[in-house]
């Protein structure tokens, strides 16, 4: 700044006053009426509840029965836990905001909130890519697949999923929290998310939606290109089958998977890789709803509901425990 002193001070004050950082944010959540927002508190807690005891359940079920000892089901008991982290970022905050007037996180807490759901969730994607490549391993060579997907492989392939998130939330969280927010801190959301941090901030936000737009295009285009070539090849393996009882036995293997990809892949799709594809907030929160708490309720129903392995193992397990049933 060149002038005279007593402009100079002037200006630094205005830039001072103009960018002071704030210290909190207020979560405006669901524009409702009161009585609804108890209504909305029972029907959130619900699910939440579910998603616990339903993602809880399939981590212990695998965990006991020694014949779900397999690649398979070590990867599904790690989307369980996913599916349990990162519900459980956004659920327990969003609860407590139905039944307060002070909607408030405090800085550093939306930081992490975003660190850590940003982590799960990347790492979800990854995740189900891989499992994916498991059921392509299985089908398609099916005499090699003990050495494809080794206990040693298998870790590998879930600590390189953590280790992708990991890179994508810390990239994430440092560019939109190194941007200024003078002193607007009224977030039109449940959580703390990138877009709408984004738009309350008073700086030039370009290269951020560069970074939200190009991340989130490499990690989708990515994964869902070895969802889908897997699944492609698994396609042209199956068909080559020439029992229908076969084909049908082997498609239900990958039934369950396909249906909670394109759950996960449709809505995190719309959220982040389309910056116009939503128009209003509450839209917004309703597809954020759908991906933070619907899809970790579902997952566990999909998997157990379809797959009889898992029943026949509550059912040993149940028998074991209380034998007079």
């Amino acid at each position: 700044l060149v002038g005279p002193p007593m402009y100079v001070s002037a200006m630094k004050t205005e830039l001072n006053w103009n960018y002071s950082e704030v210290t909190e944010f207020i979560l405006l959540g669901f524009r409702t009426p009161p009585k609804l927002q108890i209504f909305l508190f029972s029907v959130f807690l619900m699910i939440y509840v579910v998603i616990v005891m339903g993602n809880t359940s399939m981590i212990i079920v695998i965990k006991l029965d020694s014949r779900l000892q397999t690649p398979m089901y070590f990867f599904l008991r790690n989307l369980s836990y996913l599916d349990l982290c990162y519900s459980t970022v956004i659920a327990p905050k969003t609860l407590s905001n139905f039944l307060t007037n002070e909607k408030k996180i405090s800085y550093n807490g939306c930081a992490a909130q975003f660190f850590f759901f940003a982590l799960f969730v990347t790492t979800e994607g990854f995740l189900l890519a891989v499992m994916a490549f498991d059921r392509f391993s299985a089908i398609c060579f099916p005499l090699l697949y003990p050495v494809h997907m080794s206990q040693k492989v298998c870790v590998q392939l879930v600590m390189g999923s953590y280790i992708c998130g990991c890179i994508n939330s810390v990239v994430q969280t440092s560019f939109t929290f190194s941007l200024h927010f003078c002193q607007e801190n009224r977030l039109d959301h449940f959580f703390c998310d990138v877009p709408s941090l984004i738009k309350i901030s008073c700086v030039d936000t370009f290269v951020n939606e560069i970074v939200l737009f190009t991340l989130s295009a490499v990690i989708i285009i990515t994964t869902t290109t070895v969802i889908l070539v897997s699944y492609a090849c698994i396609l042209s393996t199956v068909l080559k089958i020439p029992s229908t009882h076969g084909r049908s036995k082997t498609f239900s293997t990958c039934g369950s998977h396909m249906v909670v990809v394109s759950l996960f892949y449709g809505t995190v799709f719309f959220m982040y890789a389309q910056p116009g594809a939503i128009s209003s907030p509450e839209q917004n929160k309703i597809v954020a709803v759908f991906y933070t708490l619907i899809i970790p309720m579902l997952n566990p129903m999909i998997y157990s509901l379809r797959n009889r392995d898992v029943k026949d193992a509550v059912k040993r397990i149940l028998h074991v425990r209380w034998p007079f049933q």
